[in-house]
């Protein structure tokens, strides 16, 4: 009698490799991205039809791209976006910095690797073999859209509830000063959403990741 082929055994071999061995974004990291990508564009679009109704730095934003149709309905689109993003983003960092992923994926920051990868980024030769782990760039993009997120609540807070939160006010240079400050931090977040959405059309293959989590 001869013994069975390693073909018959085979179909009875399990694999070594662990069943999210190829999981790339947890499912809560995926939902949150979404989420915080809706209130980012509620809340872009809404501010800017709240910007034209006084337009304090001599330019108007085209109504075709903004939302909420006049101030009122802008203000209520904003501030229901506001609170989606406040509590999505409270989540998302006691997440990460509960499970130690804060530290593991956004840090160190060294200015020498942030000048090499910026380099190679610049020539079309940044490496993006694993989209597991972040590059010096994608770190400081990513650090740079948490602080801005949280001045953007901070300096909103300021010219929704000026009476409320006089030191803040304060802290901030006055009611003018904070209106800046916001549009500002609102510009640089919308000039992160371009070189983010550009990194993406190269390297397509990160948001299929993103959709399906591997």
């Amino acid at each position: 009698m001869q013994p069975p082929s390693s073909s018959a055994l085979a179909p009875r071999q399990k694999s070594a490799m662990p069943a999210d061995a190829d999981v790339i974004h947890p499912l809560w990291l995926r939902l949150m991205h979404w989420i915080n990508a809706i209130a980012v564009l509620l809340l872009v679009t809404s501010g800017w039809r709240i910007y034209n109704a006084t337009q304090f730095l001599g330019f108007a934003i085209p109504r075709d791209m903004t939302l909420g149709g006049w101030l009122a309905g802008a203000l209520q689109w904003h501030f229901a976006a506001m609170w989606l993003l406040v509590v999505n983003g409270i989540l998302y960092l006691l997440i990460n910095a509960c499970t130690g992923r804060l530290w593991r994926q956004f840090f160190p920051i060294m200015p020498s690797q942030v000048l090499r990868d910026l380099s190679a980024a610049l020539r079309g030769k940044l490496a993006h073999d694993d989209p597991r782990h972040y590059n010096s760039v994608q770190r400081l993009a990513y650090v740079f859209v948490m602080v801005d997120s949280v001045i953007l609540v901070l300096s909103g807070l300021v010219l929704w509830k000026s009476v409320q939160f006089p030191l803040l006010r304060e802290l901030l240079g006055g009611y003018e000063a904070a209106r800046r400050i916001h549009f500002f931090a609102m510009a640089g977040l919308c000039a992160f959403i371009v070189v983010h959405v550009v990194m993406v059309a190269l390297v397509p293959r990160t948001l299929l990741a993103m959709l399906r989590g591997r």
